[in-house]
């Protein structure tokens, strides 16, 4: 059976999801009244409106939700596995939970996200962690009414992990914290295969919502009061593939574009092979999409992209952003960069400063190398020491910082519609925002200007945010 054909067995869940939602709330007001739930999400923007929805679940069950893992009943990791680090901090935080688990046997402690998808950590979990009741692997949240239910009613502690193609479960409920910025998901899962990334062995392959689920939730957003809506997607610019009537990414936000009302729309990742001519286009056009492009160049060395797997050259990368620079007047661009690859040489580590002086990028977000087992860049060579390589970085960031300070100077003196969208973190009695092209800026303000777009003039840069006043 086609993949994209499975999308549709969806709807099968929910009348099954929603009968142990009933049974669960029962059951958990029969034993503890109001039950107190931890939840924490590592990671990405993916995981954490998973984690939005994964608390929809457990609020319709009856859960409240707790900091405090000394009051909690069911604690639950979202977890990550992009890089090791982020796995060995969920392992010391779960190997933490013993001691709560001896104290409190009631108590249930879940994992679930891409870590867990991985067989040889849910192995290790199973053996090493006899204290965990439930594992999910990435895109099974929807299972966790049934799971929880059968393991309070005297069921095995479970491990559930889906093959590489789950499926796509619509009609979820949501706990956000109501906030005027939120997440939409518009695909899941990723087609790239990079030679260094783990995501298409734990998420699947990509699998995009429809045009009109995706619209419904942008809707339903508005509706609740938000004004920034950043669509999520590992590969925003192959949304579509699959789905009956060939939608693409460029249509999908001239769609959301012609919703009424006053919000923005971000967007995040794109891949610089997908991302066209018409899409850029569809930037400059639409006035409620942010002037703003994070597309990630990883390296400026043609032969370690090719390692890398990226399908595009520099040169190809360079025509791409010159174009884009061309089409949208004031353009913010924003990248990743990976430091340290494999086999990486000195000479190539210059190209890539090279490119991050030709391009001027507003920011960077730059990473050492991380090794993923099972990924084709953990058999490779890796010739040059850890030490030399976080030289390079530091490199690498001094060449960035002038760079993106002198983006910054040219905002000031310039005066800017500015969603207020939390507190500041300068002082007391400065509110927080972001520009058009996804700066951080902060200005003087109440509390009550929250969730209002406000004229701020900028008056001075930092090197991680510009300061305002309000107009």
């Amino acid at each position: 059976m086609d993949r994209y054909q499975r999308m549709e067995l969806d709807f099968e869940h929910l009348e099954e999801q929603q009968e142990y939602l009933v049974r669960m709330k029962g059951l958990l007001a029969a034993r503890l009244g109001v039950p107190l739930a931890a939840v924490h999400s590592y990671g990405c923007q993916g995981n954490a409106a998973d984690t939005e929805r994964i608390k929809g679940l457990l609020a319709q069950m009856g859960y409240r939700f707790t900091d405090d893992l000394d009051r909690a009943d069911l604690i639950l990791y979202n977890t990550c596995a992009v890089r090791e680090n982020a796995e060995d901090r969920v392992f010391g935080n779960v190997g933490a939970l013993k001691k709560r688990k001896e104290q409190k046997p009631d108590l249930l402690i879940v994992l679930c996200g891409c870590m867990t998808q991985q067989p040889a950590v849910a192995e290790k979990i199973k053996k090493s962690y006899p204290y965990v009741d439930l594992v999910l692997g990435a895109g099974a949240y929807h299972l966790l009414p049934k799971l929880l239910y059968d393991r309070l009613t005297g069921g095995k502690r479970s491990f559930t992990l889906l093959d590489e193609s789950p499926l796509v479960v619509e009609n979820q409920p949501v706990s956000r914290d109501g906030g005027c910025k939120a997440w939409l998901p518009i695909m899941y899962g990723c087609d790239n295969f990079c030679s260094y990334c783990i995501v298409p062995y734990v998420r699947g392959r990509e699998r995009s919502r429809t045009p009109a689920h995706v619209a419904e939730e942008a809707r339903r957003l508005l509706d609740e009061g938000v004004k920034d809506i950043t669509l999520l997607g590992q590969n925003v610019n192959s949304y579509g593939k699959g789905l009956e009537g060939a939608p693409t990414f460029a249509g999908l936000l001239e769609e959301l574009n012609s919703l009424p009302g006053e919000f923005r729309i971000r967007f995040m990742t794109s891949h610089p092979k997908d991302c066209t001519r018409e899409l850029i286009d569809t930037i400059a056009r639409c006035d409620k999409v942010c002037k703003h492009l994070h597309l990630p160049l990883q390296s400026g060395s043609n032969r370690v992209l090719r390692e890398m797997n990226r399908r595009y050259t520099a040169e190809q990368y360079l025509e791409l952003v010159d174009y884009a620079r061309e089409t949208i007047p004031g353009l913010s661009l924003t990248s990743d960069i990976i430091v340290g690859f494999p086999g990486e040489t000195r000479e190539e580590f210059e190209e890539t400063l090279g490119m991050i002086e030709r391009v001027g990028y507003t920011s960077l977000f730059t990473f050492l190398y991380s090794r993923r087992s099972g990924t084709r860049a953990a058999q490779m060579e890796d010739p040059v020491p850890q030490e030399e390589k976080s030289r390079w970085l530091r490199e690498l960031l001094a060449v960035q910082e002038p760079i993106g300070m002198g983006v910054h100077q040219a905002q000031v003196g310039e005066t800017l519609p500015i969603l207020a969208d939390g507190l500041g973190k300068t002082g007391e009695g400065m509110l927080c925002g972001r520009t058009d092209t996804n700066i951080i800026v902060e200005f003087p303000g109440s509390p009550q200007l929250i969730g209002q777009f406000v004229m701020v003039r900028i008056t001075q840069a930092r090197n991680w945010a510009l300061l305002g006043e309000r107009i």
